[in-house]
């Protein structure tokens, strides 16, 4: 399973990809001027991991309420569910962003938001997450007769 982690901002979308690995890396955001062209990227992106599902960064407030930012995103998931018809998970991202602007200041490492590695570093993030409760909530196989896995 190829996944396609999507941290979904007006200007730049962070994009990250996971297999079956399980460890989410960061790709290049799509930080095109146009709303086509970062439609395009993530197309390509798409294609070329050959992604079988889609998890993206829910923006709910700190009071777990559906917000203004979460509704845009709503708006967000219909038009890629249309475009690429696959399935999509929806992830609270809560301080996501923020997180890896922290985690960069700690490497004294200058955040640049323009280049979109933030918005990708949080895909990762939210990719990651998915992953691992999807793991949490998998059944643990049995062993076969000899006792092994």
């Amino acid at each position: 399973m190829n996944y396609l982690g999507i941290d979904w901002g007006e200007k730049r979308i962070g994009l990250a990809y996971a297999d079956e690995v399980g460890i989410a890396v960061p790709l290049s955001a799509a930080v095109a001027a146009s709303k086509k062209a970062r439609l395009q990227h993530i197309e390509q992106m798409i294609k070329e991991r050959r992604i079988d599902e889609i998890v993206c960064g829910y923006p709910l407030n700190m009071n777990g309420s559906v917000g203004f930012k979460a509704k845009e995103v709503d708006v967000f998931i219909e038009e890629i569910t249309k475009r690429f018809c696959l399935p999509i998970h929806r992830i609270d991202e809560r301080l996501s962003s923020h997180s890896v602007e922290q985690g960069l200041k700690g490497q004294k490492k200058k955040p640049d938001r323009k280049s979109g590695e933030i918005d990708s570093r949080a895909a990762a993030l939210i990719l990651q997450d998915f992953i691992e409760e999807k793991a949490l909530n998998q059944p643990m196989p049995l062993p076969d007769e000899g006792g092994m896995y």
